[in-house]
This record gives C-alpha cells, sequence and structure tokens, in this order.
C-alpha cells in the first residue's frame, strides 16, 4: 500500500450503543486483501464494541455472480479468523442473509414508497442521461446527475414509450432543496444536496434488479444493522441511503467509511482487475497471523512486521472502540 497517511479523529457519539455490525461482500470474484481489510475492521468495530457480526452476501447482480465464489469468500474469512453471529452458513433470527432469496421483502418496501408517491417510472438510457449531463455540464462522481426528465410524464407519453419496447426503470424523487447531513466516525461531518448532485436515483433497474442504494438500507434496517463499516468508496451513497432510511421510517445507523487499500501503482484494489487475494499468499506459506498482520498494519493499528491473531488483535483494544477509530488511519493522496 502506498500513500500519505495521516491520522482521522472522528466524532465519538453513539459509541456506548451495544453494536450490531456486518460485513456484506457481493461474490463477483474472489475477496482481494482490500475487501478482506474491511472485513476485518468491520469485525473489529462489531468485536471490540462487545457487540454481534453479521455476514450478509450481495448477490442481486446474478449475472456479475461467479461460480463458487461465495463459499470461497467465507472459506477465507474463516481461515483469517473472523467468526460471524449470524449468516447464510448459519442462519439467525433475521435471515434469509443471501439477497437472492429476500426479493419478496424488497417488493414489499417497493409498494410502501409507491403508496407513498415516492417512485415513479424513467425511460431513459444511461446514455441519453449521459449525453444530456455531458450537454448541461452536469456530473458526479457516481456517474452524470439525474436532470429529472421522466419526473412529470403524463400516461399517455408512458404509453408511448413502452409501445417502442421501453421498460422503465423506478426512481425515487428527492426533494429539490433537501440537505442531508451526517457525521461519519472516520471521515467527520459531511452533507450533501443530493437533488443537485445525483437527481432522483435509482431504486429497481429496467432489467428488474432492486439498485443497491435500496436494497441494502432494507437489509440493514431489517436486520437491526446499527453500526456500517464499509470502504470509503460507498461515503457518496450514504446520503441517498439516508433518504431511504427516512422515507421508510427506520432507525439510521451509524457510519464508518474505512480507506481503501491502494496498489504499488496508487490505485484501489479491485475484484475487476483480479486484486491480489488469499490464494497467493497462502499458497506462499503466510499464516492467518501474518495476514492478519500485514494487514492491521497497512492501516496503522501494529506495527510492520508484527503477526497477531485476529482475536488477540480485539483483545489488545480491550473493548475500545474510540481507540480503535483514532489509530486507524487513511490516504490522502496516492
Amino acid at each position: 500500500m502506498v500513500g500519505t497517511m495521516s491520522e482521522i479523529v472522528p466524532s465519538l457519539s453513539n459509541l456506548d450503543t451495544p453494536v450490531r455490525g456486518r460485513y456484506a461482500p457481493s461474490p463477483s470474484g474472489d475477496l482481494h486483501l482490500g475487501n478482506l481489510r474491511t472485513a476485518l475492521l468491520a469485525w473489529l468495530f462489531a468485536r471490540t464494541g462487545d457487540g454481534q457480526f453479521v455476514l450478509r452476501v450481495e448477490d442481486l447482480d446474478r449475472p456479475r455472480v461467479r461460480p463458487g465464489a461465495t463459499q470461497r469468500m467465507l472459506d477465507d474469512l474463516h481461515w483469517l479468523g473472523l467468526d460471524w453471529d449470524e449468516g447464510p452458513d448459519c442462519g439467525g433470527p433475521y435471515g434469509p442473509y443471501t439477497q437472492s432469496e429476500r426479493i419478496d421483502i424488497y417488493q414489499q418496501y417497493l409498494q410502501r414508497l409507491r403508496d407513498l408517491g415516492l417512485i415513479y417510472p424513467c425511460y431513459c438510457s444511461r446514455a441519453e442521461i449521459t449525453h444530456l449531463a455531458h450537454t448541461l455540464q452536469q456530473g458526479e462522481e457516481d456517474g452524470p446527475r439525474y436532470p429529472g426528465t421522466c419526473r412529470q410524464l403524463t400516461e399517455e407519453q408512458r404509453r408511448n414509450y413502452e409501445a417502442r419496447g421501453r421498460r422503465p426503470a423506478l426512481r425515487f424523487r428527492v426533494h429539490d432543496e433537501r440537505l442531508v447531513s451526517f457525521t461519519d466516525l472516520l471521515t467527520g461531518p459531511t452533507t450533501q444536496y443530493v437533488q443537485r448532485t445525483v437527481g432522483d436515483f435509482i431504486i429497481l433497474r429496467s432489467d428488474g434488479i432492486f439498485a443497491y442504494q435500496f436494497a441494502v438500507i432494507i437489509d440493514d434496517a431489517l436486520m437491526q444493522i446499527n453500526q456500517v463499516v464499509r470502504g470509503a468508496d460507498l461515503l457518496s451513497s450514504t446520503a441517498r441511503q439516508i433518504l431511504l432510511y427516512e422515507a421508510l421510517g427506520f432507525s439510521i445507523p451509524t457510519f464508518a467509511h474505512v480507506p481503501l487499500m491502494l496498489d504499488e501503482h496508487g490505485k484501489r484494489l479491485a475484484k475487476r482487475t483480479q486484486s491480489m487475494g488469499l490464494a497467493p499468499l497462502r499458497s506462499a506459506g503466510m499464516t492467518p497471523a501474518e495476514v492478519i498482520g500485514q494487514l492491521a498494519a497497512s492501516c496503522g493499528l501494529i506495527e510492520q512486521g508484527e503477526g497477531i491473531s485476529a482475536r488477540e488483535l480485539a483483545k489488545r483494544y480491550n473493548r475500545q472502540t474510540a481507540m480503535l477509530i483514532s489509530k486507524i488511519k487513511r490516504e490522502d493522496s496516492p
């Protein structure tokens, strides 16, 4: 991992509440070291908070699911010494813990948003939105801002689109001037005008697949997750998710967006580029303690070269979640 490192001291509110944390990987490929470090940190946040830890498999995007990936993910996490109280392999009171088995649940909450008048069909293609955003010079890191093209369509206009074979996505209506503010445990205060930066966003894709933004908040709310620890690449999604939590009357969890691991070129690790996972390290004879030590040292929790088990690492912080947070470092630049 490369990059300038600096300590971040976050707001430490809501750390006295009994923790229910989770890790929710997608079986689109084998877990790379960045995924595993996020898993370790999510597990540590829960265990040092004397809380419960849940594993959930996010496999809604079926075309991207790779055969055998789910079992390999579970095997890798177990090999590292991470455990969970509820999950697809051990069950629990809030299952199923695999998203593809929860479609009926998502449909119920989609209907609730429909009844509230908070969603509408959108017939725009991605290319059309991108072209319009380029014309208007609008765009954010999550893609072009949706300008509300289909927000006020008449029934006749909708029928005309469908007569031409257009299948609509469903978008969530975002209030024009709603400012969303929250304090992330690691990155600090964050604010976003969702309408100005993203616009009305998709919760059901035109191919019938529920969007991440929607499914994740349903799952976290119904599984009683009150602490979401995940990669910093998802920080910009949080404001949208808070709007959905509020619309459905769910409690909003505490968020901690942890730093991403970078490769030797300063680029973040990614499954699509087949970034290194555990297999070559295990083949080279590395032990779980050595890998955990490498992951922990990479974000400032221990000294480089120290081997340590996951459980010993949790004991080192002795239920002091605030101490754990204050030690985590982030990359400010590649």
